[in-house]
């Protein structure tokens, strides 16, 4: 499949490019899963099939270990303000460009970062309302999408 490139309804219209299961984000600098964690990407339909799974902070460790054995190293949780991008306005729930990220979930997804003011809780990001809750705790299951720092040019 041909590298293309997508200019998304975000507010910032950050330029992404699409290859296969990655999107990257030129503007932030890194890339993103196409799927949520439990889907799969399929190629030939050019989305994501199979169910989300809800997920513990303690569960996603063990998924980020997996990613990186399998996928190459690097994948996180993405930070606040790297979800928060993600957040199409003017679509209707789920609020995110679905081609680029088709079959997301109108609901929270886990970042991972702390709310700074209560400290035992992070923050979340919702394709439902296009808001951001720093309400739930790491024992709490919501939906995850993974991303990673872009590899320099030349690198997989």
């Amino acid at each position: 499949m041909p590298l293309a490139m997508i200019i998304a309804s975000t507010p910032l219209a950050a330029q992404y490019y699409e290859r296969d299961h990655i999107v990257t984000d030129l503007a932030l600098g890194i890339e993103w899963m196409r799927c949520s964690v439990g889907q799969r990407w399929d190629p030939e339909a050019e989305t994501c099939w199979g169910e989300a799974v809800r997920l513990n902070h303690e569960e996603i460790a063990q998924v980020i270990e997996q990613a990186n054995e399998q996928l190459g190293d690097g994948w996180r949780l993405p930070r606040r303000d790297e979800l928060e991008s993600l957040v199409c306005v003017e679509c209707e729930p789920p609020k995110i460009d679905p081609l680029l990220f088709p079959n997301t979930m109108a609901e929270p997804y886990w970042t991972g970062e702390k709310n700074f003011w209560s400290p035992r809780n992070y923050w979340t990001v919702s394709f439902m309302t296009g808001d951001r809750y720093g309400r739930f705790f790491p024992e709490q299951r919501m939906m995850v999408r993974l991303a990673r720092d872009r590899p320099p040019m030349g690198q997989p």
